[in-house]
């Protein structure tokens, strides 16, 4: 059984989109942590609790914007997915596109799953809830209490 309030990381450099995304856990009454970072390499120092994110948690879930500058969302996804110590994290993409090569890359490099950025606040709650609802209450998702002390996330399964 899964302890205290979910943690998700959203790594997004629109603050405009960050905000939106607060704004829509706050109104479904997630309870949810949400830990908001710009870039790629900054998310990375927060799942690798490095820097400023030393003391940084092992989040449940990773928010990764497709399109960030520099290290682009597909890259980042790349990285998480071919280091041990967090390839179990799930990861789902968000786009304002919905183009297919994005959705395959995506997916070919190991998302758990791709979702569109509704355009209003109305259909950003609903897909928020849809996510809460899936990966928080339906999904069973990895141990995250002794991925820190092992260095990677813990085998075995919880389940809310």
């Amino acid at each position: 059984m899964r302890e205290g309030p979910a943690e998700i990381l959203l790594v997004e450099d629109s603050p405009a989109d960050a905000d939106l995304t607060r704004e829509a856990f706050e109104a479904a009454g997630s309870g949810v942590r949400l830990y908001v970072v710009p870039t790629g390499p900054e998310a990375l120092d927060f799942l690798r609790h490095e820097g400023q994110h030393r003391d940084s948690p092992v989040p449940d879930l990773v928010l990764l914007d497709l399109n960030l500058p520099g290290m682009d969302g597909v890259e980042v996804l790349r990285t998480i997915k071919a280091d041990p110590a967090l390839s179990a994290v799930p990861v789902i993409m968000l786009s304002n596109s919905g183009a297919e090569s994005d959705i395959l890359r995506s997916y070919s490099n190991r998302a758990n799953s791709c979702l569109r950025k509704p355009l209003g606040i109305d259909d950003f709650l609903l897909m928020v809830e849809s996510l809460l609802a899936f990966w928080l209450k339906v999904a069973c998702l990895p141990a995250r209490s002794a991925a820190r002390s092992s260095g990677g996330v813990s085998e075995g399964i919880a389940s809310l």
